[in-house]
């Protein structure tokens, strides 16, 4: 089998396009913003906060959760969500790196 296109970039560069990819959505943006408000809660209460229905909120929640944006317990019947410190911290280093480069830059 060939190899796949990823296969070509560094680890760092996949995760961090993986996380963008993730960001790309504003209902994840809103998801992503309410767990920083609110610092954890439960699935019901995300559904109660955005203008969609309960089976879209959890394809954004399982999209998020699956490029290490966010966390989840299982507490009883409900999930519990809170942010993922450490992707934040992969985006941080290399936003950090672009915008003291650009800083630097003396270009158009």
């Amino acid at each position: 089998m060939g190899a796949t296109k990823t296969d070509f970039f560094t680890d760092e560069q996949n995760r961090i396009a993986t996380i963008a990819k993730a960001l790309g959505h504003p209902a994840r943006i809103a998801i992503i913003e309410y767990l920083l408000k609110v610092n954890e809660c439960i699935c019901g209460d995300i559904v109660n906060e955005l203008p969609l229905a309960q089976p879209t909120v959890s394809q954004h929640l399982k999209e998020l959760k699956n490029a290490g944006l966010i966390k989840g317990n299982i507490e009883g019947n409900s999930i519990c969500y809170c942010i993922d410190e450490n992707a934040f911290e992969v985006l941080n280093v290399f936003f950090s790196k672009v915008i003291s480069t650009v800083k630097k830059q003396k270009c158009c």
